[in-house]
């Protein structure tokens, strides 16, 4: 497992891994020797009730919400401690690049709610019975609000970004593209790097900003074709696996907290069972996971209010990306957990 070169804006904080041996996933297949890599910020009070669970995005690690943590941010490491996890299959958990015994395409498929059950599992290991929070952007936004249904009585709060209840055909449509850009390179299983020519402009500049956000970064053609050779050079240092984006867009497709057990489908009724207040932020325009689908999850749940993310960066909007979006976030979640 091997951590990915480290950037501005991330806190340095010591690893740990959580070896349960064998995990089950809900098909009833079995991850072999399972890990689960997370850091905490912060301390866990003797009542193991000051626990906030930070969940990564896909293709992202536990540094994602990094903007959120420190001294006055939404999370403050002096109050708050911040249980940060790599989900299944982004290199540093448990993954197709990493597995000695299920390796590449013998690794089996896995789902949000794996994901979910597998933090749950870290939660019990570490004694915290209930959280103060649970928060994530994109795929940590789906991640949080199947929290929310899977575990209803085990938070406080819920803070979900750019999320969706359900997979809407659009974010489908986005990732299959991605997984056929990457696989038409002959090489792609064994680390071949044509593919990501294609797939870094579709993902961080396509669907992860705007037209509006671009029109500002850029003034002419040359620097857009600049921009993306050089996040193409960043991008491959990272060292992310094209095994684990699939396998990581492939459980991003078939998400609907609808399919949990009990609900038979039935996503509004999923989310009408969510017990606790949730904030869901998502920006005018989302060219990942639409807007309106954020906006719609946060019309079935109970005790949900949504805001706009005031920002022309999209997708981009819910991390450190826009700096003024960023201080806007930490107000509102701030703000959030503080109220009654």
């Amino acid at each position: 497992m091997t951590h990915p070169p480290f950037q501005a804006g991330w806190i340095d904080r010591p690893h740990q891994i959580y070896a349960p041996g064998d995990f089950r996933l809900e098909s009833g297949e079995v991850i072999r020797d399972f890990q689960l890599s997370y850091v905490i910020h912060g301390e866990l009070d003797a009542a193991r009730s000051n626990a906030i669970l930070a969940l990564s995005a896909i293709a992202s690690t536990h540094h994602r919400l990094d903007f959120l943590i420190g001294p006055g941010k939404a999370f403050d490491p002096s109050r708050d401690a911040v249980i940060a996890v790599d989900a299944i299959g982004n290199g540093l958990s448990s993954s197709p690049s990493n597995s000695l015994h299920q390796p590449g395409q013998q690794f089996p498929a896995f789902s949000i709610r794996d994901m979910v059950n597998s933090q749950a599992a870290l939660l019990d290991h570490l004694g915290v019975k209930r959280l103060r929070a649970v928060a994530g952007a994109s795929m940590g936004g789906m991640q949080a609000l199947q929290w929310g249904v899977s575990q209803p009585d085990r938070m406080a709060a819920i803070v979900a970004m750019t999320p969706m209840a359900r997979t809407a055909p659009w974010a489908v449509a986005i990732n299959e593209t991605s997984r056929r850009a990457l696989m038409a390179d002959p090489a792609w299983a064994s680390g071949g790097a044509r593919g990501w020519s294609a797939w870094v402009p579709l993902m961080h500049l396509l669907s992860g900003r705007t037209p509006a956000q671009l029109a500002q970064a850029f003034k002419s053609p040359d620097e857009v074709r600049d921009w993306i050779d050089a996040r193409l050079r960043w991008w491959q240092a990272q060292g992310f696996a094209a095994s684990d984006w699939i396998a990581q867009s492939q459980a991003y497709d078939g998400h609907d907290v609808g399919q949990t057990p009990g609900f038979g489908g039935d996503t509004q009724a999923a989310l009408a069972s969510v017990k606790c207040p949730v904030l869901v932020l998502a920006p005018p325009l989302d060219l990942y996971n639409p807007a309106e689908s954020a906006a719609w999850a946060a019309r079935q749940m109970p005790l949900a209010r949504f805001r706009q993310i005031p920002s022309e960066w999209g997708h981009q909007s819910a991390s450190a990306a826009d700096e003024v979006a960023g201080d806007w976030i930490n107000e509102e979640i701030r703000s959030f957990l503080a109220s009654p």
